[in-house]
């Protein structure tokens, strides 16, 4: 299976643009995004409630090796570019569908971004914060109840 907009000629701008129009759209009260060194973030607040998406954007020296040999500089910078381009349309793809599951009415906007609401006070997401936890619950074995109810 092909990684989603693998190829794409959208630019990571007009993939940010498009993400801060659509949250306009929806009733978002603020935004931001930028980016630090190899990871960029969206933040916006709606509900009183705080998201953060955080993307990692991959070096060109991640794209240094192809498996069998060694890419010329300025492979890497497109393998680089190209990939930065790819995770920007699927974020706005994760975003929109998240936006859209809430307008349809199929959840509430708390489950549709629990994962992404930052912690008051501990500026970490809801899912940064359990992620540890929950591994830890089944590393104990925690008793978990049948998958269909009683079974």
């Amino acid at each position: 299976m092909s990684a989603f907009a693998k190829g794409t000629t959208v630019t990571v701008a007009k993939s940010r643009a498009e993400i801060e129009h659509m949250l306009s759209r929806y009733g978002v009260s603020k935004f931001q995004s930028g980016w630090q060194e190899e990871h960029a973030a969206v933040l916006f607040e709606k509900n009183h409630r705080r998201i953060r998406f955080t993307l990692h954007l991959p070096t060109e020296a991640e794209f240094a090796k192809t498996s069998t040999r060694s890419r010329p500089a300025a492979a890497m910078k497109a393998a680089c570019e190209a990939e930065h381009r790819r995770l920007w349309r699927a974020l706005a793809l994760v975003i929109k569908a998240k936006l859209e599951s809430v307008e349809s009415g199929i959840e509430s906007f708390e489950n549709a971004f629990l994962a992404s609401i930052i912690v008051p006070g501990d500026n970490k997401t809801i899912g940064e914060w359990a992620a540890p936890r929950i591994a830890a619950a089944y590393e104990r074995g925690a008793n978990m109840p049948p998958m269909l109810g009683a079974g």
